[in-house]
């Protein structure tokens, strides 16, 4: 056998055994979350009560769940096209308060890279700009949102406050209706069990948007995690049930009332077992303390 050809055996075969060696490595369930960008902000605009002297990380992230064998993502964070989608339909008086910073690293190309995939089926826990970003990264997946999120994708605006033209206007998004069981849950009226096994329950949080969703995961230790959205943009603004920053909430939250509805159910489930872990979709404080991908909790 020539030397050439023995030397790509031996290197296909390593490829073959460290992949099988990462695979067998990951959790049967745990999460990872995936930093696509992120930028420093005054805490006094995360929410009400925050310090305007204190700086605060918000992060641009994308949550990797991996349950069995299947891989999915809730959100995506910042995707490939971001400045295309930005520069088309950002409204240019909200730039100044509403941005992402340059390097942005997308979801698909970390996990590409890891040789993770394929991503079948991604939940979104709602349509705005910094969540869905990377849809059209993941032609392939099917993507979950709930009638009332949907209606409003269908039309969707260069605005703040709607999804975008540019990010969900694609007529070959293989978009999918989540459906909630009127089955309570944690103080949620609805829930959706996604795997019929209580690993990873999804609850309607509606209120920043018409069908905002959160997502409880237990992971194999037994902890259980709660991803919330943009319920609130910071895990501090539960513990003193705090709206968003005055001006921030009337640009973003849809129903700013039934938003403080929301926080409150969040704050009872942390009452009630208070070892939960919420994990607000743009606290870098939480996030960075959990690690980011390629780390697990598990």
């Amino acid at each position: 056998m020539p030397r050439l050809l023995r030397l790509f055996i031996a290197i296909l075969l390593a490829s073959i055994f460290a992949a099988a060696h990462a695979q067998s490595d990951l959790p049967s369930v745990g999460f990872s979350l995936i930093k696509t960008g992120s930028l420093r902000v005054r805490e006094g605009m995360m929410y009400a009560g925050g310090s305007f002297g204190k700086d605060a990380e918000t992060v641009f992230s994308a949550v990797l769940v991996k349950h069995g064998g299947e891989f999915f993502l809730f959100d995506t964070g910042l995707g490939s096209k971001i400045a295309e989608q930005y520069s088309q339909d950002m409204p240019l008086w909200n730039r100044p308060f509403f941005r992402y910073e340059e390097p942005v690293t997308p979801a698909r190309v970390q996990l590409d890279k890891a040789g993770i995939g394929p991503i079948r089926r991604i939940v979104l826990s709602h349509s705005h700009w910094d969540h869905v970003s990377g849809i059209g990264d993941f032609p392939e997946a099917q993507v979950w949102v709930p009638e009332q999120e949907l209606a409003v994708i269908r039309q969707p605006v260069s605005s703040l406050g709607g999804p975008w033209p540019s990010q969900v206007g694609g007529e070959s998004i293989r978009w999918q209706t989540l459906e909630f069981n009127p089955k309570p849950y944690e103080g949620f009226s609805h829930s959706a069990d996604l795997f019929n096994d209580g690993k990873v329950v999804l609850v309607p949080m509606f209120g920043h948007t018409p069908g905002s969703v959160g997502m409880f995961v237990t992971v194999d230790s037994g902890r259980r995690y709660f991803f919330v959205g943009d319920v609130v943009w910071n895990a501090d603004a539960v513990k003193g049930a705090s709206p968003k920053f005055w001006a921030a909430r009337l640009l973003v939250d849809k129903d700013a009332d039934r938003t403080m509805r929301t926080i409150e159910q969040v704050r009872a489930v942390l009452e009630k077992k208070p070892d939960t872990v919420v994990v607000p979709a743009h606290d870098g404080q939480v996030q960075g303390a959990l690690g980011y991908f390629p780390a697990w909790i598990r």
